[in-house]
């Protein structure tokens, strides 16, 4: 393939929502802001500033654990974007990090590390996975939905959707418990062996 050669017509599309569907389906912004959080955190207590001849250094004498704490905070981001089940444990652990990272390394990479690895951990607990929008049916997108208001179809559909409430309401005072673990039972929360 040459530089001259189009690109197939609609693939950047195409791959901007694909991705765009693999980013909506895992915490990936919590990933990039721990991921964030941890660069600065590794590398100010490595970095080296010149001001013409002058030459700053702002080497700790905890920069391995600087180190450590930056590379667990990237590792971190990026297994919450390819394995989003462990979103709880890599939050709190980014938390837990950033707030390490407080004395051990150079505030926490001047509080930007610390406030992007605290914010994407939080991001990462909060995080739930949405629900995909059910499928209209045929009855919800029928001819009578059309109908201007105040029409016989409007009142049919009212009394249908009374009936609709009732059955739902009946239904809601059954036990939603499948687990089989009930007082009622006499289970009590434990599960038997048979």
């Amino acid at each position: 393939m040459s530089a001259e050669t189009p690109a197939a017509s609609g693939q950047f599309t195409r791959r901007r929502q694909q991705f765009r569907a693999w980013r909506g389906t895992r915490p990936f912004w919590a990933g990039l802001y721990v991921m964030l959080g941890g660069v600065p955190i590794m590398y100010f207590p490595y970095a080296q500033l010149k001001l013409g001849h002058l030459t700053l250094a702002m080497a700790t004498t905890a920069g391995a654990g600087s180190l450590i704490i930056g590379v667990l905070l990237v590792v971190l981001g990026i297994s919450l974007w390819f394995q989003k089940h462990i979103r709880v444990f890599a939050g709190v652990a980014a938390i837990l990090l950033a707030l390490v990272s407080l004395p051990v390394s150079n505030f926490g990479g001047f509080l930007i590390g610390f406030l992007f690895a605290l914010i994407g951990g939080a991001m990462a607990v909060s995080w739930a996975e949405g629900v995909p929008p059910a499928p209209k049916s045929a009855t919800e997108t029928g001819p009578g939905r059309d109908a201007a208001p105040g029409t016989a179809s409007e009142a049919a559909s009212g009394a249908a959707g009374e009936e609709a409430a009732m059955d739902e309401a009946s239904e809601s005072n059954k036990p939603n418990d499948l687990s089989g673990t009930s007082p009622a039972n006499g289970a009590n929360g434990r599960r038997s062996a048979d």
